[in-house]
């Protein structure tokens, strides 16, 4: 099964059901939950959904959207050493290059995000979840081993 790295934009599409990205995020994480593919995010995600999460809906609600996400992602911790590469990165965004260094560190190939110029001069494929799903030949109706 393909591992992908999931950014918090991506996430928040489908959880604030933000148009037009809503149906592409919706679509990959329905294909996590038919284990057609393996989904990761970053420890660094979760506190940064739970933070945006509970000024919008309070945190009791906040907690309980995360834990029903959480059934269908990979949680990767951020590493002492990814926070040293992120610092030393010439990313523009500390937080990304946060994320960018999880994947690698990790090893997960592709990184999935709607923030594609921030991703420049990177070692994995950075795409967003549109590109993603329409990139790859789905068998629907059965599930990978």
């Amino acid at each position: 099964m393909e591992r992908v790295f999931v950014d918090t934009n991506i996430i928040l599409d489908l959880l604030a059901s933000r148009d037009p990205f809503y149906s592409f995020a919706a679509e990959l994480f329905s294909r996590a939950d038919r284990h057609q593919v393996k989904l990761h995010v970053s420890t660094l995600c979760f506190a940064n959904l739970h933070y945006l999460l509970s000024r919008q809906l309070g945190p009791f609600k906040a907690k309980n959207t995360l834990l029903q996400l959480k059934a269908l992602v990979t949680t990767l911790p951020v590493l002492d050493k990814t926070i040293e590469l992120a610092l030393a990165s010439d990313f523009r965004d500390f937080e990304d290059a946060i994320q960018y260094y999880c994947a690698l560190e990790h090893s997960i190939p592709i990184l999935l995000t709607r923030n594609l110029r921030d991703y420049q001069n990177c070692y994995m494929s950075i795409l967003t979840a549109e590109e993603y799903l329409k990139s790859r030949k789905w068998r629907d109706g059965e599930e990978e081993a």
